[in-house]
């Protein structure tokens, strides 16, 4: 009996070897799938019209922690305008930058982001924030410092 078990042995692990290598392989060819279809899921997003704003305020000096209250206010309106703020920022270090607000929306294109903001600003509870505002930005002759810019991801961004 000890002569069966030495010869069945070897043979047990050689099916278990091959059992081994063909659950390698079939995992390695489920991986190989799934990464191709995200590599094109990644692909189709980065090909979309989706864009994202990055603004930011000047607060006249002494009061950036006001305008960042006001913000905490208008972040409740501007959702309801379909303006998906993905956050706001107040930088920590930099004196230079210590009255400034930070944030970042994102939008289906340009010409949706154009919609929202056109409603919010239509919105009857709108004009009560934008008065509280204006006595908080810098403005640099008859313009607000504001800085804006629209852009789009990379193909190799993580957020699309």
């Amino acid at each position: 009996m000890t002569t069966n078990d030495k010869s069945a042995s070897p043979n047990r692990w050689k099916w278990k070897g091959w059992a081994i290598c063909a659950t390698a392989l079939v995992s390695f060819a489920a991986g190989s799938l799934s990464t191709v279809r995200l590599v094109h899921l990644q692909r189709a997003r980065a090909e979309s019209s989706r864009v994202f704003e990055l603004l930011i305020y000047h607060a006249r000096p002494g009061q950036g922690p006001a305008l960042e209250s006001l913000f905490r206010d208008v972040s409740k309106l501007q959702a309801r305008h379909n303006l998906e703020v993905v956050g706001f920022w107040v930088p920590n270090d930099d004196p230079a930058w210590k009255d400034t607000l930070i944030y970042l929306v994102a939008q289906p294109s340009r010409e949706q982001a154009t919609k929202n903001w056109s409603a919010l600003h239509a919105d009857p509870d709108f004009p009560p924030y934008r008065k509280l505002g204006e006595a908080l930005i810098q403005k640099e002759g008859d313009e607000f410092k504001v800085d804006e810019v629209y852009m789009r991801p990379t193909d190799y961004s993580a957020m699309k």
